[in-house]
């Protein structure tokens, strides 16, 4: 259609064709804005105690400022994920972090248990926000060949943020005489300086948005030459059935009938639950049971964030021969060589869950012992959340949106479920036996990534979602292969036989001259 706006090949407003530079001044601005927003998630956790004892409530009911954060990540992805696609990512981003910063101030003025409980919960709302939509800016911007950097970085920042939570938290809130309150505030504070960095510096990425705002800029400009240029977007159907459909219906049917969504949501969910309830576990292991206090145990999840930042650049390293695969597929590889990363994680997993369970059941341990233990568990919770999110983006492609709303409101609720029990589970079970009921879990779903890295293709094949693009090529890559390896063993022979003739006439002159 010659009246429909698109992008030419080198347009320098296309997101794809910017500098590499500025593409990561914007990476790094959502990577920020996610940090800040998971952080506020497990910050307050250290501050547990003191919650319960100001407004005289249980522990249990004190906990619920982190089960229900959890819990409003559930319900946000589903409202975010289609308004950046009706306004774009940009007004949502401002929008959504100036609201999550004046709930943050309520937290720290609350003046009973369940103002707090209720800030944290719409605050959290807002704050999923940058855990839906930066993966889109990434989209948006890089090509398949960068895209595995920018989605280490930004799969870091989700993890970063939590594991920072609790060492600051650890030692801000005995140390400071407003105490709990004055997390609540500096979280209000980091957040206020993302949003002023976003709302200076982050532009407009999604290219449906672009393209509508270009087609009404040609009319303005030019309505007798331009009047009937439009934008795809204009023509697309927001009515109330159709964003039920995209926001509700499909995420929930793929949960229902996709054999792999159901796989990777299940091993994300226990190890994002797994996440979340370390903060549960490193207190019981190392303030109860060798009398750390607050500030010294949250020293513990510095392993973690160690073995996040490991997990991040490990991941960097399986991608290394990834353009070489682009080139091989035409474009098009199969997404199971996304899970290397999954591969290699999912054992130090189980080692590690059981390595801190029952190092750190016995005091006579030595504490780094245990704490060591933590370096694993986060390099792997890094690789196996870096894999298979890109894994089922590769897989889903257009529908990648519905894949990622489905698998992060079960994630996020089971998350919010942990808090909940873990404690109790672990005080009646012990340690050891409590991680270890854990690691036998994660060891039931340990093969998964090896299944699908040698089924995958197979099951995508019976997909009502999946393009299956590698699969229509399958037999014209593997021919190609073959025909390259018959000219390199051609040209080996040749090679050869030529080299026989040297030989052959070297000796030949040298008994001439004899």
């Amino acid at each position: 259609d010659p009246n429909k706006v698109e992008w030419e090949d080198d347009d320098p407003h296309n997101p794809q064709n910017w500098c590499v530079s500025y593409k990561w001044i914007i990476t790094i601005l959502c990577a920020h804005a996610t940090l800040v927003v998971t952080f506020a998630s497990s910050a307050p956790s250290s501050a547990t105690s003191q919650v319960a004892e100001q407004f005289n409530s249980g522990n249990e009911v004190a906990e619920l400022t982190t089960a229900l954060f959890l819990a409003g990540y559930v319900a946000g992805p589903l409202l975010w994920a289609p308004l950046s696609e009706m306004f774009g990512r940009r007004p949502i981003f401002i929008l959504t972090l100036a609201v999550f910063v004046l709930f943050q101030i309520g937290c720290a003025l609350a003046q009973n248990i369940w103002t707090l409980v209720i800030c944290r919960f719409f605050a959290a709302v807002f704050a999923s926000s940058p855990l839906v939509n930066c993966g889109g800016v990434i989209a948006d911007m890089w090509d398949p060949i960068r895209r595995g950097d920018a989605m280490s970085l930004f799969s870091a920042s989700v993890f970063l943020g939590p594991v920072l939570g609790p060492i600051i938290g650890g030692f801000v809130s005995p140390l400071i005489s407003l105490r709990w309150r004055w997390i609540y505030g500096w979280i209000a504070f980091w957040g206020l300086g993302s949003w002023v960095l976003m709302t200076i510096f982050l532009p407009e990425t999604y290219h449906p948005i672009l393209l509508k705002q270009r087609a009404k800029r040609m009319r303005k400009e030019n309505p007798e030459e331009h009047g009937d240029k439009y934008a795809e977007l204009e023509r697309a159907d927001f009515s109330l059935h159709s964003i039920i459909t995209r926001t509700l219906a499909r995420p929930l049917v793929m949960l229902v009938v996709e054999p792999i969504m159901i796989t990777v949501t299940i091993y994300l969910s226990v190890v994002y639950g797994l996440l979340y309830g370390l903060f549960s576990v490193i207190p019981i292991i190392f303030q109860g049971n060798r009398g750390f206090n607050p500030g010294e145990s949250g020293l513990v999840f510095i392993g973690v964030g160690l073995g996040t930042t490991i997990g991040a650049a490990v991941s960097v390293w399986t991608q290394r021969g990834y353009p070489e695969l682009l080139r091989k597929w035409h474009g098009h590889p199969p997404p199971e060589h996304r899970l290397f990363g999954a591969m290699l994680a999912g054992p130090f997993l189980i080692v590690g869950i059981f390595w801190l369970g029952w190092t750190g059941n016995y005091p006579s341990i030595h504490w780094a012992v245990p704490a060591v233990a933590t370096i694993f568990i986060g390099m792997s919770f890094t690789l196996v959340f870096i894999s298979f999110l890109t894994y089922l983006v590769e897989v889903y492609l257009m529908y990648s949106a519905s894949a990622l709303s489905g698998n992060t409101v079960v994630r996020s609720a089971v998350a919010a479920a942990f808090p909940l029990f873990i404690r109790q589970m672990f005080t009646n079970l012990g340690i050891g036996w409590g991680a270890s009921t854990f690691g036998f879990i994660g060891l039931a779903i340990t093969p998964s990534p090896f299944l699908f890295y040698k089924y995958g293709y197979k099951l995508r094949q019976m997909s009502r979602f999946a393009p299956c693009l590698d699969v229509d090529m399958r037999e014209q890559v593997f021919e190609e292969e073959r025909q390259e390896q018959e000219r390199k063993e051609k040209d080996g022979d040749g090679a050869s036989e030529k080299g026989e003739r040297t030989r052959g006439a070297a000796k030949a002159a040298r008994d001439n001259r004899v």
